[in-house]
């Protein structure tokens, strides 16, 4: 069939928003229209995400709504999802017509093509080099803060995760290589650069026989005059080094707030989780992050009902949260992957007591980011304004340094504009200012 319209749907991290913005622009590169209504589409993309049961899920779900839309059209499955399940994804669906890991999706041109020739179309390589040297080629749209993958894959072997599996072993870009890319990134208008990697802060190249690391990369990228802001994400503890904990203190563009997963506040758990660090050890690294700048906030992710989880490395979990206050926070229930070491570990918690601790973290998790954000109140605060609302363009939108989302209400300002703003009001999720 003759392709002329396309529709993506992204699931899970930043790094899936990331690649899915090159696959937006590798085919309208090509000619294709990226379309909002998935009920027309011609090509229909799933990038999806494999860390929790319920991903895998949601994609079969939405597979059975797009073949009540359309029948004449190509489904794509494209990500770790895909690159776990491989090709026994075409006996569960037969909707499905592509099959494409995260480290090959550059690739997906030509797949399309191929379907002429052969209906079922597989490629799960680790490519990743190849796909980074494809990639820089392709012009996208970027917004005023915008992505930039340093780095994939991770070597850590978290007993959880099947990140290691679907992703592959570390891989970091070449500095010049990602350079030249915040180059196109500020020449298209963008303001804030946010690393990403799965392990963003284990970045780790030799240039010109020097070994770089990611703070000389934040240090290089400073230097362009048009970066206004670099944050990165996601950060491993054991590779939070001295020199990216000082940069904290030195560089004025690296925002005050890390996203630094703890996962749990029990080190019997760590232990099981294979984190290699205690809570010690993270404790001390928060610490060190607030001498060298007292200002700086911290998010962080945690699994709760992990196999073996008493109430006890619970307790300790709400303790560690009590006295760092995490100003924002992702935790979900545990949920085991095919494949990795914890789903074959004995899990004799109960549900529903996995459900109960789950909504005591969450609730204490909301206060807490409650109280920060009411400090604001009443106080004028540096915003970056990314957008302006669709639903009401009255506003715009935009976040702070510690990455709170600010709703401001004016007729005066621009998308990219640095702007100090008063905050009126706020609940845990929002700040809402004028200027």
């Amino acid at each position: 069939m003759e392709y002329s319209t396309f529709f993506v749907k992204s699931y899970g991290c930043q790094m899936n928003i990331y690649d899915s913005e090159k696959i937006i622009s590798i085919l309208e590169n090509r000619g294709l229209k990226k379309n909002q209504d998935v009920e027309s589409a011609d090509l229909v993309i799933f990038n999806t995400c494999n860390i929790r049961d319920k991903a895998a899920h949601k994609l079969y779900s939405d597979i059975g709504r797009v073949n009540k839309y359309k029948k004449e059209r190509t489904i794509a499955v494209v990500g770790c999802v895909a690159q776990a399940e491989n090709e026994e994804m075409f006996s569960k669906n037969k909707s499905i017509d592509i099959i494409l890991g995260p480290q090959s999706y550059h690739l997906l041109p030509q797949m399309i093509d191929d379907i002429k020739k052969n209906p079922k179309q597989l490629n799960t390589e680790f490519i990743v080099n190849e796909k980074f040297d494809y990639l820089i080629e392709q012009k996208r749209k970027q917004g005023v803060s915008s992505y930039l993958t340093i780095q994939e894959g991770c070597d850590k072997f978290c007993s959880f995760c099947v990140v290691p599996y679907t992703r592959g072993p570390e891989y970091s870009r070449p500095l010049s290589s990602l350079l030249n890319e915040v180059n196109s990134l500020t020449d298209n208008g963008a303001k804030e650069i946010v690393l990403l990697g799965q392990n963003v802060n284990a970045y780790n190249i030799f240039h010109n026989g020097r070994k770089i690391n990611i703070a000389d990369l934040i240090e290089e990228i400073s230097k362009n005059e048009n970066v206004k802001r670099i944050r990165y994400t996601t950060s491993h503890p054991i590779n939070m080094s001295d020199n990216l904990i000082e940069l904290h203190s030195t560089n004025d563009k690296l925002m005050p707030f890390i996203h630094l997963p703890v996962q749990s506040g029990s080190t019997n758990i760590l232990n099981k989780m294979n984190r290699k660090y205690d809570v010690s050890y993270y404790r001390k690294i928060i610490d060190k992050l607030k001498i060298v700048n007292p200002k700086i906030e911290i998010s962080s992710d945690f699994i709760i009902g992990y196999p073996g989880e008493t109430e006890e490395d619970f307790q300790k979990t709400l303790k560690l949260v009590d006295d760092i206050k995490f100003t924002q926070s992702y935790s979900f229930i545990y949920s085991a992957r095919p494949g990795t070491k914890s789903a074959l570990q004995d899990d004799k918690t109960p549900l529903n007591v996995k459900k109960e601790r789950l909504l005591i973290l969450q609730d204490k998790l909301k206060n807490i980011q409650l109280e920060f954000n009411e400090t604001f109140c009443g106080k004028n605060i540096e915003v970056l304004v990314e957008n302006q609302s669709m639903s009401n363009p009255e506003f715009f939108f935009g976040r702070t340094p510690f990455m709170q989302s600010v709703y401001i209400k004016s007729s005066e300002i621009n998308p990219g504009e640095l702007k100090n703003v008063n905050i009126s009001t706020c609940n845990h999720k929002n700040l809402y200012a004028s200027c």
